[in-house]
């Protein structure tokens, strides 16, 4: 059994995520949360053993509908639609920086797809991320969000330039953020 997903366009530009066999799915994403290619969409119960499902190579975008989005395990045979993508809702979790009122410096936001706390660091002896002057792409990892006992990886992307470089980081190793909260401040590299 493979944890490799599948996607298809569907009409209006959405992407559809599908499992790649029967087996119980949980930790699902909520819907809203922007996902790219290699984040995690929960993992796929066979025979008791676990497989963590990513977004396939190309998809990307803010989650517009969950498979039984609620439940904390969801019974799906190969090739059931687990979860929609929107990339162009994406686009909605980036702020342009000369639009907010608190904003004293020139450039892009990179802001929080959703509320939890913030790290800089997959872990406390490991180096950060991102630091300030480094070069971003799209899909790559600039921190992780704990919501609920559970981490989710922040990777950088939406609207924003790529390549990019980082000009500034907000967010505090460790603080709560709100979605919407401005993580990261880049400008086109």
């Amino acid at each position: 059994m493979s944890g490799k997903t599948r996607m298809k366009k569907l009409e209006g530009g959405r992407l559809a995520i599908y499992a790649p066999g029967p087996g119980l799915w949980r930790e699902a994403p909520d819907v809203g949360t922007v996902l790219a290619p290699g984040a995690p969409i929960g993992r796929l119960e066979v025979l008791g053993r676990l497989h963590a499902l990513e977004v396939p190579a190309g998809a990307h975008g803010a989650v517009v509908s969950v498979f039984e989005e609620g439940r904390a395990r969801s019974a799906v045979d190969y090739g059931t639609v687990l979860l929609e993508l929107d990339p162009s809702a994406a686009g909605a979790a980036v702020v342009d920086a000369e639009t907010e009122a608190s904003d004293d410096a020139a450039g892009l936001a990179f802001v929080a797809p959703m509320s939890g706390r913030f790290y800089l660091r997959p872990s406390p002896d490991k180096p950060p991320f991102v630091t300030v002057g480094a070069t971003l792409t799209h899909g790559q990892p600039v921190g992780l969000l704990e919501v609920m006992k559970t981490f989710n990886r922040v990777a950088y992307g939406g609207e924003l330039p790529s390549p990019a470089k980082v000009v500034a980081i907000v967010a505090e190793d460790g603080a709560d953020v709100s979605r919407g909260d401005v993580l990261l401040r880049v400008e086109k590299a």
